[in-house]
């Protein structure tokens, strides 16, 4: 199986949208009500270092993206491409929407990722829900309400200026009992409006379900079992599907013998080009057919391994693309008193979810409906449509719950795979990748280099920074501080689109690239610290200019207790400060450090972010949290070991994961700044991980750690 590049490798005008669904037949079907469509126009898709927005405009259609309904019972049903894989959007999307209409939060049903129900999305990553669709969903919520109350007015014979709402009713002011729901204003009707130019949206001050704590409104299925994911579903006829691997990447099949497999009792077997598989009625079945089958591969000869690949990035002569530039980086260098050349190194990490890739097809003569684990489902139709030949609107891809996407599900060639074999069989085809497929196939998060000159002067001020970033992308590689002169350029991509000596496939793994470039710069500050003697914080403060930096620094420095004196014995503490989505973070760790094995013990985090408006604080804090302690494993032992295209790395046996007994004592403080707009929640507090353990490792043994995952191996390395 072939690896394209991942979604955001892919350059919009390589994406075709066919929306689903058509607004005059929906009607048609769906009966009265209000209904409300919105649009969300250009689609900011990045960053660049210097916080410029990136605008991309995709050929999304033009009439709208999501909609709501009123119906008759007074619910709202919102219809939203976006996919729930554990960051809270189901419950945050709907407080948007229930602040808004003033009703109550169980009013409202999201329907989500469904590509024969909701409108066209390009897919859920970039902690992108809540910046960019949340402010269209309320201004949704806005203009329906707008509606209601005109509704209300003719209703009760009263001015509108003389109404308001209240819970799900339209009323008249100081005279409660004249009063409307709104199932009755609904009842016979079949209103439709689309927001267009400014809508008013309610000011801070008078939200009542913005900024209320809230539990998850999909945590008791998900704890007591009862939520639906892809591999859950059961359809009449279904067979469950193994399918042959290569043993490397790059290897060509030179024979095959399937007819042991065929001889077993309920086995089928398909063959169709490269693609060969066992189908049975049991998963332990389809199995046991699959180890019948001979093949042998021919498999490239390589060198290259997870020792020598950061050889192979700079070997590489990709293109250096200038991302920021000011004064003159030999005046900061003359003007340094102590001058620091640093190379940091990061390799192979894998996403490693729960729920693996896995699909369920359903394949008929002239249509399609595919339940999928994915991030992205309307770019998945548009595959499935392709392998299948189909026009993408008879394709119907339904995404349920996602048991974790990180970025690793946004292509998901699982489903095309499923509704491949399907289409052959004529029967429904279950496919879930085995926990040895999901290593091998998974699209990791590049190995890189990042090589850092900088210079301080006897009074600790930065004087120059040079920051060359080599095949991690540009996220997180832009620098806050105050620095007279600079520059940041990056070489390659961590795209597999972008080419470079990759092996396998590469892409987004949470915060892109800036878990790498966070840590060189972090650790890089440190150094500076230490050379001129002076408390890290303090160094920090003295270089800052960035209000809201400043802010979230200090947060984090009275919640943790910071003192210029360090912990005794083998204890220490480290800070690193990031960006990511909009949000600024400031992160404290403490660790412990065994110097005769080299283990780290992470004791205490504590992080405090300025995310701006925080729609559901339970919910961010519970973000951050998970971000800290997946941060853990790729600071601390999470590693993808290979030779050419072989991936050793196939189960948790070597591939190691942060365990309950790693997870420290986790602070979140959600510093409020005054900025009015919503930023990104699911990735900002994992950029800070890995620099403030390996600053902490510092401050503890005097062990200064280039390489990421900090490993005991590592660490001994350091100490010698």
């Amino acid at each position: 199986m072939s690896h394209e590049p991942d979604y955001l490798a892919l350059t919009f005008s390589d994406i075709e949208v066919l929306p689903m669904l058509d607004r005059r037949e929906f009607l048609k079907k769906v009966g009265s009500g209000i209904f409300v469509f919105v649009a969300l126009g250009d689609l900011v898709l990045a960053q660049d270092p210097d916080g410029r927005r990136q605008q991309f405009r995709p050929q999304a259609p033009d009439d709208f993206n999501a909609f709501l309904r009123i119906a008759e019972d007074g619910g709202v049903t919102c219809f939203l491409g976006k996919t729930e894989m554990g960051q809270g959007v189901y419950t945050s999307m709907a407080q948007l929407l229930a602040e808004e209409l003033d009703v109550q939060l169980d009013a409202i049903e999201m329907v989500m990722s469904d590509t024969g129900r909701c409108p066209w999305d390009l897919g859920t990553f970039g902690s992108m829900s809540i910046r960019y669709v949340g402010p269209t969903l309320r201004k949704a919520g806005a203009e329906a309400r707008a509606v209601l109350l005109e509704l209300g007015a003719k209703e009760l014979g009263a001015d509108a200026s003389k109404l308001e709402t209240v819970d799900g009713e339209v009323r008249v002011r100081d005279q409660p009992s004249r009063k409307v729901s709104y199932g009755a204003l609904a009842k016979g009707e079949q209103i439709q409006r689309v927001v267009a130019g400014e809508v008013t949206l309610k000011e801070a001050r008078d939200h009542k379900v913005i900024g209320r704590s809230e539990i998850a409104r999909d945590a008791v299925a998900k704890v007591t079992g009862q939520a639906i994911y892809a591999g859950d579903i059961r359809r009449p006829g279904m067979l469950y599907a193994r399918i042959l691997r290569p043993p490397a990447h790059g290897a060509r099949r030179t024979s095959l013998d399937t007819r042991a497999a065929a001889e077993m009792d309920g086995v089928r077997v398909i063959e169709d080009g490269d693609l060969v598989a066992v189908l049975h009625a049991t998963p332990d079945g389809a199995a046991a057919a699959l180890g019948r089958v001979r093949a042998d591969f021919e498999v490239p000869e390589s060198d290259l391994d997870d020792q020598n690949i950061f050889e192979a990035l700079l070997a590489d002569n990709a293109r250096g693309r200038g991302l920021a530039k000011a004064g003159d980086l030999k005046v900061g260098e003359e003007a340094a008193a102590h001058f620091f050349d640093s190379t940091f190194l990061d390799g192979y990490v894998a996403h490693a979810p729960m729920e693996t890739h896995t699909a369920v097809a359903e394949v008929g003569a002239e249509s399609a409906t595919i339940w999928a684990s994915t991030q992205t489902p309307f770019m998945v139709r548009d595959a499935v449509a392709r392998v299948l030949k189909m026009e993408a609107p008879k394709v119907r891809i339904i995404a349920p719950f996602v048991g974790g996407g990180f970025g690793g599900k946004g292509r998901s060639p699982q489903a095309d795979e499923a509704a491949r074999l399907a289409q052959l069989a004529g029967v429904p085809v279950h496919v879930e990748w085995t926990r040895e497929e999901e290593f091998f196939y998974d699209t990791f998060r590049p190995a890189a280099v990042v090589k850092l000159r900088s210079g301080v002067d006897a009074r600790g001020r930065m004087t120059a920074w040079e920051f060359d970033v080599y095949h991690a992308g540009t996220r997180g590689a832009g620098q806050f501080y105050d620095v007279p002169h600079h520059a940041t350029t990056s070489y390659g991509s961590g795209w597999r689109g972008g080419g470079g000596p990759h092996p396998f496939g590469v892409g987004a793994w949470r915060a892109p690239a800036n878990n790498t470039n966070t840590f060189a710069r972090e650790s890089q500050i440190e150094m500076m610290a230490a050379a001129v003697k002076t408390d890290p914080l303090e160094f920090r403060l003295r270089n800052l200019k960035d209000k809201r930096m400043i802010a979230v620094l200090t947060a984090a420095a009275e919640r943790y207790g910071w003192t210029a004196q360090s912990p005794a014995g083998s204890r220490g503490r480290g800070i690193a400060c990031g960006i990511d989505a909009g949000t600024y973070v400031a992160m404290i760790a403490e660790v412990d450090v065994d110097k005769n094995s080299g283990q780290v013990q992470v004791r205490r985090v504590v992080c405090a972010q300025d995310m701006g408006l925080v729609v559901n604080p339970r919910g961010a804090r519970m973000q951050a949290e998970g971000c800290i302690t997946m941060g853990l494993g790729y600071a601390l032992s999470e590693d993808v070991r290979f030779n050419g295209g072989r991936i050793h790395e196939r189960n948790f046996d070597t591939y190691i994961l942060p365990r309950f007994s790693s997870v420290p004592e986790i602070e979140i403080d959600l510093v409020d700044t005054g900025v009015p707009e919503a930023n990104g929640g699911g990735e900002p507090a994992i950029v800070t991980v890995g620099g403030a353990i390996g600053n902490a490792i510092y401050d503890a043994v005097g062990a200064r750690l280039m390489q990421m995952p900090m490993t005991p191996a590592r660490v001994l390395d350091a100490l010698a």
